[in-house]
């Protein structure tokens, strides 16, 4: 018996559009039968302040209407900024995401575990790599694990290079530092290395499988240039055929979500993974 491909997905703001109901058509019209969905797409900063019953409705509704799924809902923010009363804030607005997933049609919420620059939470600072980094992570993710844990909501973390959680092998250390049940991993292949030879990523990629397989769930798909800049999934040198292997020998079954590409690409990256899901 073979098993069930992978479900697609893409992120909902790659669609221009300010309202549920546009946006999870467009994707459904490009191939993709889930949404990693991002609160710009009902008009309103990616993390509000408030939330009216009324913009979550219409969010689970326009699911039920196109078919699409909300795979997750996005809930970034600098977790270790060096501003606490950043931190705080970021908190306080991830709080009313999770307080308000399910309504929306989602277990899950996606994180940026951080970075010490204070004015880019993608870009990278040496003091990433002290204790005084980790311990504030720490103490951030406990807060927000426990909140995830009362609601019955996974919150999805991604290693990427220029964060304080940078490889599989801190991922590791932050779940089984945690032990929160609510802590999950979303895998990017494309965040795990910026140059590295042919060998070398692949053996990256299944190390990170390997590590992480128990928490894995959700995949990414965006692709990287020999020269390290991101690429379209498909267009760069990530070997997708042998990620999705080690991510089905590892018994994933969640969603293939791409992202860091434009509308007009949507439908050829859809055919592409559709054809190794």
């Amino acid at each position: 018996m073979q098993p069930a491909p992978l479900r697609l997905g893409i992120f909902a703001k790659t669609f221009a559009g300010s309202d549920p109901a546009t946006v999870l058509a467009a994707a459904r019209d490009a191939g993709y039968a889930a949404v990693q969905y991002n609160m710009a797409c009902s008009g309103m900063p990616a993390m509000p302040d408030a939330l009216a019953q009324a913009d979550i409705a219409a969010i689970r509704r326009a699911s039920e209407a196109t078919g699409v799924a909300i795979a997750a809902v996005s809930g970034t923010y600098n977790m270790i900024h060096p501003d606490p009363a950043q931190r705080a804030a970021g908190l306080r607005r991830l709080s009313l995401l999770i307080a308000h997933a399910r309504a929306m049609g989602t277990g899950m919420v996606t994180l940026c575990t951080g970075t010490r620059h204070a004015t880019d939470q993608w870009a990278h600072h040496p003091d990433n790599a002290t204790p005084e980094a980790w311990r504030d992570l720490l103490a951030e993710m406990a807060k927000a694990c426990e909140q995830a844990e009362s609601a019955g909501i996974r919150l999805g973390i991604e290693p990427e290079l220029a964060n304080v959680v940078d490889s599989a092998a801190a991922a590791r250390r932050l779940i089984d530092s945690l032990q929160s049940p609510a802590l999950a991993i979303v895998l990017d292949p494309a965040n795990l290395f910026e140059t590295a030879s042919d060998a070398d990523r692949r053996a990256i990629i299944a190390d990170a499988v390997d590590r992480l397989a128990d928490r894995i769930v959700m995949a990414h798909a965006k692709d990287r240039h020999p020269d390290g800049s991101f690429a379209t999934a498909g267009q760069g040198v990530v070997d997708f055929p042998h990620f999705i292997a080690c991510l089905k020998a590892a018994g994933f079954h969640g969603d293939l979500v791409t992202h860091g590409l434009t509308a007009p690409e949507a439908p050829a990256v859809a055919a592409f993974l559709r054809g190794l899901a």
